[in-house]
């Protein structure tokens, strides 16, 4: 190998504009705290791609097959983006409001996920059963009345 292969082997190439400018907003969008040992990052606010995530866990959630679906049934996709992108911000107003300059920021994040989980809750048990929902309590409601009838009609 000559002097030039190894130095473009080693050296990286260089940053387009569009990474440059996505870095230095993922710079703004993350505040950092002094600490006594240097700089470390602070977990509270999130960064709008954090947010971003958030809102399609939300909806993902909220409109395919899960454990609440199964009880409460799913919302239609358009419904969900609409109740996941209110749910993330009511959430983020109320986690945001409870700021203080000593906290590090988990009992934030905490409060945050709480409020999430519960306008979540909220979200699904005001709406009206989907009919898969429904008929899976239903069915199973129906299962144990049929194994009575069926062994008091054989117990006669």
């Amino acid at each position: 190998m000559t002097d030039s292969d190894n130095t473009s082997a080693t050296t990286p190439p260089p940053p387009e504009n569009k990474s440059a400018s996505a870095e230095s907003q993922q710079q703004q969008e993350e505040p950092k705290k002094l600490s006594s040992s240097g700089i470390s990052l602070s977990i509270w606010p999130p960064t709008q791609r954090t947010r971003d995530a958030v809102i399609a866990r939300l909806i993902e959630t909220l409109s395919t097959p899960s454990v609440l679906s199964k009880r409460y049934g799913t919302i239609p996709h358009d419904e969900a983006d609409a109740a996941a992108r209110r749910i993330e911000d009511e959430a983020f107003s109320v986690a945001n409001q409870a700021t203080s300059a000593e906290d590090d920021g988990l009992e934030i994040l905490q409060l945050y996920s709480k409020e999430i989980s519960k306008r979540m809750l909220e979200t699904v048990k005001g709406r009206p059963r989907s009919d898969s929902a429904v008929n899976t309590d239903v069915a199973s409601v129906e299962a144990p009345s049929e194994e009575i009838s069926s062994s008091i009609g054989t117990a006669a």
